[in-house]
């Protein structure tokens, strides 16, 4: 016996999707490094589970290339709903999380989008370690300066910069990450504004480093842009491995649009 996996991405944020809603699948920490190493393993940013669920289509668990679990992932789930809309032939699908339910449909013959929730922009939401205006943070690591901090199923920390490829995001980021103000770590993105329905963006995120994409980090770049007055309410987002349509709604929620990619498919042995 053999356990086959799914390689997708979702503007280059990759994933090795595994399905154990008819077996149970588990993975110990070391397992979950191994797997993501792009050296010795199957080589992602995330490592993906999709399980049953008792109240939606399925649960979905996800794990950082350094082996720890995180809530959601914006381009997982898109991945993820994909594959469930395809199989049931279904218009939408409920995807259960750590951070809550999340509902995706198509969006065209490519994209898919999925509804992140509301915004949480508390400092104990976050969460931040002492009480701070989340709007104006005041830290600071080179051209990183005064993040608006967000929570989108995970925490974030948005900068805006003047030019994005003047940051070097393990020089200035990495140091931001684990800084004492986030008890569970944060991913760092470095903003551009191009226009107010308009950015660019690139992500350093927590437990894997620098990413082509992060679909939660672009929605929380647009909430971010719109309490600082620098953007609407909706916007494209450019990020290195492709574009993502972000649009927070009058209710709201987050909508994030976004294409789903299958890159191949393989089986491990048992043993890994």
């Amino acid at each position: 016996m053999k356990i086959h996996f799914k390689k997708m991405h979702g503007c280059g944020n990759d994933f090795a999707v595994f399905d154990a809603r008819a077996a149970a699948i588990s993975f110990s920490q070391q397992q979950v490094k191994h797997l993501c190493d792009r050296r010795l393993g199957i080589g992602c940013d995330q490592l993906v589970i999709i399980g049953a669920s008792q109240t939606s289509d399925a649960f979905m668990h996800i794990y950082n290339a350094d082996g720890s679990r995180v809530p959601t992932c914006g381009n997982a789930t898109r991945c993820v709903a994909d594959i469930l809309l395809r199989e049931k032939n279904a218009a939408e699908v409920r995807i259960e999380t750590l951070a809550g339910v999340l509902h995706a449909w198509r969006a065209g013959e490519a994209d898919v989008c999925v509804n992140m929730g509301a915004p949480r922009t508390h400092w104990q939401e976050i969460p931040l370690s002492e009480s701070r205006n989340t709007v104006h943070l005041g830290l600071q690591s080179g051209p990183l300066m005064d993040p608006v901090a967000v929570n989108m199923g995970n925490p974030h920390a948005v900068f805006f910069v003047q030019n994005i490829d003047m940051v070097a995001l393990e020089k200035h980021a990495s140091p931001l990450e684990h800084h004492p103000l986030f008890p569970k770590a944060a991913n760092i993105s470095a903003v551009q504004v191009l226009s107010e329905n308009h950015l660019r963006m690139k992500v350093w995120e927590r437990g894997v480093g620098e990413t082509l994409a992060c679909g939660s980090a672009a929605c929380a770049a647009v909430v971010a842009g719109v309490q600082r007055g620098l953007c609407a309410r909706s916007a494209r987002v450019d990020l290195p491995g492709g574009a993502l349509h972000i649009d927070w709604q009058q209710t709201g929620d987050v909508m994030m649009r976004g294409p789903v990619a299958y890159v191949f498919e393989g089986n491990l042995p048992l043993k890994i």
